[in-house]
Formats: C-alpha cells, sequence, structure tokens
C-alpha cells in the first residue's frame, strides 16, 4: 500500500524546520571596529585604545569588560572567538564569565591566557592556573584565531581551529577562588606597560543551555 504524506502534516514538518533554522545560534560581533562602545574600563582606562580596527592593548593593569546589549553582557553556554596578535615579551588574558570590576584582577570567572614568550611559562590558550599549557602553538606578530567554548561543565579552548585544552569542571570545585563556571560577560586584560596586544573581530554565538 502506498503511503502519503497529508499536506497537515508536510505543514507540520516545515514549521519545525523552519523554527530549527530560526533558532540556530548565529555569529555576533562584540566589537564594531572603531570606537569602545559596549564596552567598560575601571583603573587605568588609558591601556585601551583602538587603531586601525583593533584594540589596542599596551599599559598598567587594567580590564575592559564587554558591557553592550548583546545577550545583556551576561553569557552562560557560548562560543567566543577573537584575532589576537602579540608583540615579543607581551602578555594578556581574556576572561569569561566574569563581571565588571573597578580595579585589580577579576576575581570573577576564568581567564584564557593570552602570551607566546613573556616569561609567565604558561602559554596562549592555557586556562590560566587550572589547566596550563607550556607549548607555543603560535608566534609573535602573527594574526591568530582564539576560541573559548564552554557548554555546561565543559570548557574547550583552541587556536587557529586546533584545540588546546578540553577541560571539564568538576561537581567539588572550591568555589571560594571565584574560578567557577556560572554566567556573565567578557574581559580584555591589560597586564603590565611592557605588553602590547592587538585583538581585533571580537565575536559570540550564544548557545542553548
Amino acid at each position: 500500500m502506498k503511503k502519503t504524506i497529508s499536506m497537515a502534516t508536510l505543514a507540520v514538518l516545515l514549521t519545525v524546520s523552519m523554527g530549527f533554522l530560526a533558532k540556530k545560534p548565529k555569529w555576533v560581533s562584540l566589537f564594531d571596529g572603531k570606537t569602545l562602545n559596549g564596552w567598560k574600563v575601571g583603573e587605568n582606562a588609558a591601556s585601551f585604545k583602538v587603531e586601525d580596527g583593533a584594540i589596542v592593548v599596551n599599559g598598567p593593569v587594567g580590564h575592559l569588560f564587554y558591557d553592550g546589549s548583546v545577550g545583556n553582557h551576561d553569557f552562560k553556554n557560548f562560543e567566543f572567538k577573537a584575532k589576537v596578535m602579540t608583540m615579543p615579551g607581551s602578555n594578556s588574558g581574556l576572561y569569561f564569565h566574569t563581571k565588571y570590576q573597578e580595579k585589580s584582577w577579576p576575581s570573577k570567572g576564568y581567564e584564557v591566557q593570552v602570551n607566546n614568550s613573556h616569561t609567565d611559562w604558561k602559554r596562549t590558550a592555557s586556562l590560566y592556573d587550572i589547566k596550563d599549557v607550556k607549548e607555543t602553538y603560535v608566534k609573535d606578530n602573527e594574526w591568530y584565531t582564539e576560541t573559548i567554548l564552554v557548554q555546561g561543565k565543559r570548557i574547550i579552548t583552541k587556536i587557529n581551529d586546533q584545540v588546546v585544552v578540553d577541560y571539564t569542571e568538576p561537581d567539588n570545585i572550591d568555589q571560594s577562588k571565584g574560578r567557577k563556571l556560572s554566567s556573565g560577560t567578557f574581559a580584555i586584560q591589560a597586564h603590565d606597560p611592557k605588553s602590547k596586544v592587538f585583538v581585533k573581530d571580537i565575536m559570540v554565538k550564544i548557545l542553548p543551555d
């Protein structure tokens, strides 16, 4: 017996398919390439400026926090990526699940390292002080893409699509240190006056819970 799909069934299938496509996560820009609109910095604001489509990070310790409208600057599960270039001997970092702080090092969230030749041995894409890597995957003076993927309790960092860290947060983690998955915004670190780092094409893809 030949089976046929009724118009009603076909309509339902099309509706489901269209709904799936509509909800498919998309990349959204967090940086307009011209200004620091949507970003907020407290102490040592001069450590951050925009030149030639990139955020130039150079100066005393400071942190530039995303404070814009995307996701109401509160992200839980996401894929984040940015193009980064380091000058020789430079150190910086990309924070996630953090919150605005006027000064000092952020007390909330995780830091993903940016460092290809600084005296600190913990190299780029390390999950700082949690899962550190000694290997250097990219060179100074070259643009590369640094990616952070967070889904549930799993954190993956990548350099140019190569997985560097794949870490699953344990259930019994010490919450007092602030390094615990929750939700929050992103931040870019100015580490010291001798470090100079460029960051551009900052994007996020919000993932479902």
